[in-house]
């Protein structure tokens, strides 16, 4: 039932990017990053490339994203997401794909090939928060919790605290729910910087980015 929702998807998204509309939008872009850091978890202690593909179309966007190690202890990554947006309320339906390792058919609950999460977003201001529960793909069905706040904004720089937590895969020898990030991040122009402590692995990041 997963895969066949999940070719379904997939057909809606390319008959949505092939309808003319006048109102359609491309965006594309990448990033390179000194360590592909993601909701507390350092990903390959690599550089990573990351490039970015979408097409918008009224208040629903259908895009790509990828992660990909420069190094061999790296991990890759190439995520399909769909996201429908009513005013500051987004709902987001995203297919985690690791092609290491490989069947890129293959959507048993059980090898974590893909992992498919449904979030719910919202915007108020300053504040935000985003609300994620995998489904398919990891048998922990781990949910994350997330609360952001904008510090500074001027120009082209800007500022904000990120608070996260979960539970499942996120954690290390707990089922329950902790905050695994609290960061600052901050951007100027194609440059951001970000510092992230994860309390319950102990640990700390500093993480550079220049985008494209």
């Amino acid at each position: 039932m997963i895969k066949k929702t999940t070719y379904l998807m997939m057909m809606f998204s390319l008959m949505i990017i092939f309808t003319v509309d006048a109102y359609a939008q491309i965006g594309l872009g990448a990033d390179l990053v000194s360590r592909y850091v993601w909701r507390g978890t350092d990903f390959g202690n690599s550089v990573s490339i990351q490039p970015a593909l979408s097409y918008t179309i009224g208040g629903l966007e259908i895009g790509e994203w990828a992660s990909y190690a420069l190094a061999d202890s790296g991990s890759n990554e190439n995520d399909f997401y769909l996201t429908y947006s009513i005013g500051d309320l987004g709902i987001t339906l995203t297919d985690y794909y690791y092609p290491e390792k490989m069947d890129a058919f293959n959507y048993s609950d059980e090898d974590g090939i893909h992992m498919l999460e449904a979030s719910v977003s919202y915007s108020m201001g300053s504040f935000s928060m985003l609300a994620g529960y995998f489904f398919s793909g990891d048998p922990d069905n781990s949910m994350y919790l997330e609360a952001g706040y904008e510090i500074y904004a001027k120009d082209d720089t800007g500022a904000s605290l990120i608070v996260g937590a979960g539970d499942g895969t996120y954690v290390e020898n707990d089922d329950k729910l902790n905050v695994v990030h609290i960061g600052i991040s901050a951007s100027s122009g194609s440059l951001s910087v970000s510092y992230i402590v994860n309390p319950q692995a102990e640990t700390n990041y500093l993480v550079f980015g220049y985008s494209f």
